[in-house]
């Protein structure tokens, strides 16, 4: 599989720790390369932040026009299947392939965190939940459980207590509020240990929350230096 063209910043030399951060539907990599300089660098452990580009695909509720997307959106109902199954797989595969050239480069599944905005937030769920080797954290925003049916039977036992942060605006008029809450509790009630915050904004990002970002980025970053290794186990079911 070819790898996904991606923007990287390193927040010190050698990296130990990296952050796979995947944008929203129509954006690119560059999208969230200004929020890593908004963080205290000082703060956070050497840190490679790998921000992907998604690949173009023709998206139907635009009308079919070509954009960078993470996965075809079918329709605008939230209480069906609007998300293209096979581009969901597809994309987590193509992360996989990201987190492999991670561990490649001297880094490992217990020191990467998951994250993402909106549809790559979406992915980002997807693909941290079902991975089959310890992550460090999984941060998933303005967004909502993708595949929702399957994921009972495919989560993963090593991840089963992953850190989970996830975050929306209470005001979002593209992925309501409601839905990522209760994405959040969802997972809540499979025993995730989520944390769930809301900001007085859209569909978008604020100081605060890049705040709340950087304490818990901080939090997992480190823990994960002491963190065991999980050995691979079966898929819960």
């Amino acid at each position: 599989m070819d790898l996904l063209p991606v923007v990287e910043i390193e927040t010190g030399p050698r990296p130990v720790r990296a952050v796979i951060w995947l944008h929203g539907l129509g954006a690119d990599g560059h999208d969230f390369e200004p929020v890593v300089g908004k963080f205290d660098r000082q703060r956070l452990p050497s840190t490679r932040f790998v921000f992907p580009h998604a690949p173009m695909r023709a998206v139907t509720i635009n009308g079919g026009y070509v954009m960078p997307a993470w996965y075809d959106i079918l329709s605008l109902d939230f209480s069906g299947r609007r998300e293209d199954e096979d581009g969901v797989r597809q994309s987590a595969r193509q992360i996989e392939a990201l987190i492999a050239r991670e561990n490649a480069r001297g880094i490992e599944d217990r020191h990467v965190v998951l994250a993402g905005f909106s549809q790559g937030g979406a992915i980002a769920l997807h693909t941290a939940l079902r991975h089959p080797r310890r992550l460090a954290g999984l941060m998933a925003l303005s967004t909502y459980l993708p595949l929702a049916t399957t994921l009972a039977a495919e989560v993963h036992a090593a991840n089963r207590d992953i850190s989970v942060f996830m975050a929306h605006g209470r005001d979002d008029p593209v992925v309501p509020c409601e839905l990522g809450q209760r994405s959040a509790e969802k997972l809540r009630g499979m025993a995730y240990p989520v944390q769930w915050r809301t900001y007085p904004m859209e569909h978008s990002v604020s100081i605060e929350e890049i705040r709340d970002i950087e304490t818990w980025l901080r939090e997992v970053l480190t823990d994960s230096a002491g963190a065991n290794a999980k050995q691979e186990a079966p898929p819960q079911r």
